[in-house]
C-alpha cells in the first residue's frame, strides 16, 4: 500500500468581509442638510414664535407676532398684488416659453439657420442677475422721452407712457420684465418634453387628414401635460420667491403698487429689523407655495394614464 503525501498547503476558506452599510456614506449628506438647511428651516419657525428683532435686544417666546402680523391692515394689498405679479407672469412664461419651443422644434425640422442662436438668446436672460435684469429694463421704462420705450413710441409718433410711475402700468412693466427673465427655463423645459414625442403620432394623425391646430390641441397638449404641470410648480414657486428685479426696478412703489410678499418680507426683516415678523411672513409664503403645489399636483397625470 502506497501513502502519497502532498506537499500543497491545505486550503484555507476566507472570509467575506462584511459590506458596510449605506449609514457612513450618507453621514456627510445627512450633516450638510442638517447644518445648512434643517436648521435654519427650525430657526424660522421658532422665530415665528418669538419676539426676536435684528437690534439685539434679546428675545422672549410669545404668540402675538403670529396675529400682530397677519392682522396688519396692508397685507390683503400685498397679496393680491402677490397674485396678479404671480399669476401673470406664470401664464406669460408658459406660453411664450411653449412658443419660443415650437418655433425651436419646428425649425430644426426644417434645418433653418439661426435655431441656436434662438436657444441661446433666450437662454442669456435666464442667466443674467435679477438686480442686473431690473437695472436694464429701468433704462427701458424710463419715463423720460428719452427712455428706451419712448423713444421708440415718439418714433412712431405716439405719447410717452410713463411706465413706471403710474399705478395702472408699473405691474404690467414689472410682469413683461420677469417674463423675459423667466422664459428661457419654461422653454428648456417645453424643448425637452417636444423632443420626446413620438413623431409617429403627428405622422398618423397628418394620415388622417389632421390639420395643424388639431395636432396640437390633440397630440402636442395632451403629450406636454406633464412637463407643463411639473412647469407651473418650478415657476410658480420661483416667481413667489423672486424680489430682485423688482427692487431694482421699482422698489415696490409707486406706493405699495408692486410690493410683493418677497420683497415686503424683505423689507421687514431688513429695513425694520422685525425678524420674527419676517419668520412668519416667510411661513406664509412657504403654506401658500405648497397649497398651490399640491393643487397642481391633482392635474398631474396617474400612471394609469401614462
Amino acid at each position: 500500500m502506497t501513502t502519497v503525501i502532498s506537499s500543497d498547503p491545505p486550503l484555507v476558506l476566507a472570509r467575506r468581509p462584511r459590506k458596510a452599510g449605506a449609514a457612513p456614506w450618507l453621514l456627510p449628506l445627512i450633516l450638510v442638510l442638517g447644518l445648512f438647511y434643517l436648521y435654519p428651516v427650525f430657526n424660522v419657525f421658532r422665530y415665528a414664535f418669538t419676539d426676536i428683532t435684528l437690534l439685539g435686544q434679546g428675545e422672549n417666546y410669545t404668540l402675538a407676532t403670529i396675529w400682530k402680523t397677519l392682522s396688519r391692515p396692508e397685507l390683503p394689498e400685498i397679496l393680491w398684488v402677490t397674485f396678479v405679479f404671480t399669476a401673470a407672469s406664470v401664464l406669460g412664461q408658459q406660453a411664450l416659453g411653449l412658443a419660443v419651443a415650437l418655433v425651436v422644434v419646428r425649425g430644426e425640422k426644417r434645418r433653418l439657420l439661426g435655431m441656436t442662436l434662438l436657444r441661446t438668446t433666450a437662454l442669456i436672460a435666464w442667466v443674467v442677475p435679477g438686480i442686473a435684469g431690473g437695472i436694464v429694463w429701468k433704462m427701458l421704462f424710463n419715463g423720460a422721452p428719452f427712455g428706451g420705450l419712448n423713444s421708440l413710441l415718439r418714433l412712431l409718433g405716439l405719447a410717452p407712457v410713463q411706465w413706471l410711475s403710474d399705478p395702472h402700468t408699473v405691474m404690467w412693466s414689472v410682469v413683461i420684465a420677469n417674463v423675459w427673465r423667466g422664459t428661457a427655463f419654461s422653454m428648456v423645459v417645453m424643448y425637452a418634453a417636444l423632443k420626446a414625442i413620438d413623431p409617429v403620432l403627428y405622422e398618423a394623425a397628418s394620415v388622417d387628414g389632421a390639420s395643424p391646430w388639431q395636432r396640437f390641441i390633440h397630440i402636442t397638449l395632451p403629450q406636454l401635460r406633464s412637463a407643463i404641470m411639473v412647469n407651473l410648480i418650478l415657476i410658480t414657486i420661483q416667481t413667489l420667491n423672486m424680489f430682485d428685479s423688482v427692487i431694482s426696478l421699482t422698489g415696490g412703489g409707486p406706493g405699495r403698487a408692486t410690493e410683493v410678499l418677497s420683497l415686503y418680507t424683505f423689507n421687514t426683516v431688513f429695513r425694520n429689523y422685525d425678524l420674527a415678523a419676517g419668520a412668519v411672513l416667510s411661513i406664509l409664503m412657504l403654506v401658500i407655495s405648497m397649497g398651490l403645489a399640491l393643487i397642481y399636483a391633482k392635474f398631474l397625470p396617474k400612471e394609469s394614464e401614462a
